[in-house]
């Protein structure tokens, strides 16, 4: 059997598609796909997720674009990693098993977050009922404490947790607390943990204590400069480096002010990549037309390091 090849790097948090009657558009996966690989140079998934707006889609509609992504990625990107958190444990089990099925890379769960655990040992608890339903697959626990309310810090999360969840591969650490990233990543000193950080305006900050990469929304679209910075840190020429970060936190620090979330991220990704990303599913809406002016006119406004 072929040693599973490490996940680092970026990973782009997938967009889902939409019909402007709202409905999941799955031929569009195909380009996206080439998109990622061949403009962006990002050559991982992680699927439904926030960016996803996994949550506001059914249970059919998250195993179809799991389908989809597997299908189209095959040969062209190196892991898929699927979401399958839910707020309840029987649907999360179906999706993990359905992901197992279709040879998924690694799945991921997000903490329930409408009664939620409230300790390190509900939350294993959880994690590992999922995780059982595949049992050949990395496992990757999603923090992101700011949506779900769930606080357990992922460093008390990570004491014995391989001897109850075997499959246990790492973390998408989507916090700014890099306190406690950085003392996760201390206690992995075997380095059998991987660490993926979500905050994307941060990531120099978590690669400097660590991170073995990223997961966010903004690789769809400036994967390719994202990737000069990691290339840039490595050298390292952190002076080169902290400009590309500066550039990125400019450009999402202007679009925050104009109110910037996941119906803003399909917009920019769409003007970006040419590839229809469609309106995002209510409660979320479409993002206004003076968003997208003033977005794309200060995108294009960035000059990056080497004319990028």
């Amino acid at each position: 059997m072929t040693p599973r090849k490490k996940l680092e790097g970026l990973v782009a948090a997938t967009i889902t598609p939409m019909t402007p009657d709202g409905q999941i558009n799955l031929p569009v996966i195909h380009q996206y796909v080439d998109y990622l690989v061949k403009e962006q140079n990002v050559k991982n998934v992680f699927v439904n997720g926030t960016t996803g707006e996994g949550l506001s889609l059914s249970i059919q509609e998250r195993k179809q674009l799991a389908e989809e992504w597997m299908c189209q990625g095959k040969d062209k990107l190196d892991h898929v990693i699927i979401h399958v958190g839910a707020l309840n444990l029987p649907e999360c089990q179906e999706l993990a098993r359905h992901a197992a099925a279709i040879g998924a890379g690694g799945i991921a769960v997000i903490a329930p977050f409408f009664f939620k655990p409230t300790n390190k040992d509900e939350l294993v608890a959880f994690l590992e009922k999922v995780a059982s339903e595949a049992p050949e697959v990395p496992f990757y626990y999603y923090h992101i404490p700011s949506l779900t309310g769930v606080k357990i810090r992922v460093e008390e999360l990570l004491d014995g947790i391989k001897a109850q969840i075997p499959t246990f591969q790492g973390v998408k650490f989507s916090d700014t607390d890099l306190l406690d990233l950085a003392q996760s990543i201390s206690k992995n000193e075997t380095g059998q943990f991987e660490f993926l950080y979500g905050v994307d305006e941060q990531l120099l900050g978590a690669l400097a204590v660590g991170a073995n990469g990223a997961v966010g929304s903004t690789y769809n679209y400036l994967g390719r400069q994202t990737n000069l910075m990691l290339q840039a840190f490595a050298k390292p020429d952190l002076a080169l480096a902290q400009k590309y970060q500066f550039l990125t936190g400019e450009f999402l620090s202007f679009v925050t002010k104009l109110g910037f979330g996941v119906a803003q991220t399909k917009a920019v990704m769409t003007f970006v990549s040419g590839i229809p990303m469609g309106p995002p599913r209510l409660p979320l809406v479409h993002a206004s037309s003076e968003f997208v002016t003033k977005a794309k006119a200060k995108l294009d406004s960035i000059v990056w390091p080497d004319g990028v």
